[in-house]
């Protein structure tokens, strides 16, 4: 009887030893995975802050862009059957190329955020054209019916000098950007608004030279 006591006493604390080892294996085993993941999410959660630190400046320039270069692109759209000279024709298919994509970009920040994003084309509804009027450079409806009925020389001309006022509006929009923005890519884009229009509006001072 003792021998027996004993070996079930044995069988039983057996079972005991492996259970509590089972236990603890897999408490380890959650320990672990609970730091590792909570260092993981951590760590990305800050990465994605650091990436998406933005202030109202940023904000307000995507905002502002987005229209801004709808208009742009609206009064580039035109050249292609309007205008007589092939350097305008092809000045203004680089600037739509150039802008389609920064709209897309500034679009997905501002999606990213949780602010509105700018939809309607300026110049083609009251709404839209009364909510960026204020906005440097940007064309008025009067301007744009104007543009949208020349042709020829006269269009050429009339989308250089609109151009011109319209690009200086975008340089000043964008360096205000870079002066008290807070978002990277954001400061990053402006500072390429700039090198680019600023050359832009170099060569279309000088296609006016020459109409």
């Amino acid at each position: 009887m003792t021998s027996t006591r004993s070996l079930i006493r044995r069988a039983a604390l057996g079972a005991t030893a492996v259970a509590a080892a089972l236990v603890l294996a897999a408490c380890g085993s959650d320990n672990g995975s609970d730091t590792g993941s909570g260092t993981q999410t951590s760590a990305s959660a800050g990465a994605e802050d650091t990436a998406g630190a933005h202030n109202d400046q940023d904000v307000s320039f995507a905002q502002d862009m987005i229209p801004h270069h709808q208009q742009a692109i609206q009064m580039s759209r035109m050249a292609a059957s309007q205008a007589s000279s092939a350097e305008v024709k092809d000045l203004a298919a680089r600037i739509e190329k150039a802008q389609d994509p920064e709209i897309e970009t500034m679009s997905g920040w501002l999606e990213s955020w949780g602010e509105d994003v700018p939809s309607s084309m300026p110049g083609m509804d009251h709404g839209g054209h009364s909510e960026s009027s204020d906005m440097p450079g940007m064309m008025d409806t009067e301007d744009m019916d104007k543009l949208m009925k020349a042709s020829g020389k006269d269009f050429d001309t009339m989308f250089l000098t609109m151009m011109v006022e319209h690009h200086e509006g975008a340089v000043e929009m964008a360096t205000t950007e870079k002066d008290k923005g807070q978002y990277g890519p954001a400061k990053k884009l402006a500072d390429d608004i700039i090198t680019a229009q600023n050359a832009e509006i170099e060569e279309m001072n000088k296609l006016l030279g020459k109409s």
